[in-house]
């Protein structure tokens, strides 16, 4: 009798040792498994650090644009510093962004997509540099942040002006202005709202190409006041109904911007490039969607 009880069981309650005992009778283990959420109660989504740098950065370099809307109200003793901050913060914010977003291409299909799409997007961009206004590289960037989210689109906006400047020779101290204003263009279109609702598959696609041909536009009028606003204190003389006034107040300025802006490049530059944009996603975006789509990237917001 002790040889059977070596394991230490107690037969009287030990199944395996008392046959007569029902193991479905016995108490169950407590349960390891996750308990499902309440009825109606909101999915957890996790808040990626990632999106904080993102946004923290694209404030402070809003802020760096428009030093000159913001110029008056530092002492007058550092008033001087203020553009040369601007200048030296928005490549800083370039390399903080750029490493961090990194982290996140894990994979390598979607950093050889990202690559090859920077490439076609440098490419058509030298194709088209000395024509002005026509920049069919706001075609890529919108239907890529489309398809692939914010982030993907702001990192291709980046590299897009980036390898297109290298190969160009058109470094300077605008192009930093430049990267980051494409990658807001490339990112806005990843957080264009979708549709989820019943409507038949071709009314979808219609619909979407309308959404993004209109983004196109109001993203082509911005990226030209951007790219005006930086510079604008230097590119014109004092004296004159569109020149910046240091130590005027906000309104003013701003006033004289809009005119300067208006006059340079909204009729003309601007506008070509808006007709350039939805003459492009009219014409090929149907077709880049559906090749885009099918690399079968998880979109990311």
């Amino acid at each position: 009798m002790t040889g059977r009880f070596t394991t230490g069981a107690d037969p009287r309650i030990d199944p395996r040792i008392d046959p007569r005992i029902d193991a479905r009778s016995l108490p169950s283990a407590p349960s390891k498994r996750r308990r499902p959420p309440a009825a109606g109660a909101p999915p957890r989504r996790g808040i990626r650090w990632s999106s904080w740098v993102l946004g923290g950065a694209s404030v402070l370099a809003a802020a760096a644009f428009a030093w000159p809307f913001f110029v008056a109200a530092v002492p007058a003793d550092a008033q001087v510093a203020v553009p040369i901050v601007a200048f030296a913060l928005i490549p800083a914010l370039i390399v903080a962004v750029a490493l961090t977003l990194d982290r996140e291409m894990y994979t390598a299909k979607t950093v050889a997509l990202l690559g090859v799409l920077a490439a076609v997007g440098a490419a058509v961009r030298i194709a088209g540099a000395g024509v002005g206004g026509v920049e069919a590289v706001f075609v890529l960037l919108i239907l890529a942040g489309r398809v692939y989210g914010a982030r993907f689109g702001f990192l291709l906006g980046l590299l897009t002006i980036a390898v297109s400047s290298l190969l160009w020779g058109g470094f300077g101290p605008w192009t930093p202005f430049q990267m980051f204003a494409c990658g807001w263009v490339g990112a806005g279109a990843g957080l264009l709202p979708r549709r989820k609702d019943a409507a038949t598959s071709r009314w979808r696609a219609r619909a979407e190409i309308i959404l993004l041909a209109a983004y196109g536009v109001v993203a082509s009028y911005l990226f030209g006041l951007m790219m005006n606003l930086w510079f604008w204190p230097f590119a014109v003389g004092s004296g004159t109904g569109i020149s910046y006034t240091a130590g005027a107040d906000a309104g003013q300025n701003i006033a004289s911007f809009g005119l300067y802006s208006l006059v340079t490049s909204t009729l003309t530059w601007d506008t070509v490039r808006a007709i350039t944009t939805v003459v492009g996603i009219a014409l090929i975006g149907p077709a880049v969607l559906a090749a885009l789509r099918r690399a079968r990237l998880s979109p990311r917001r």
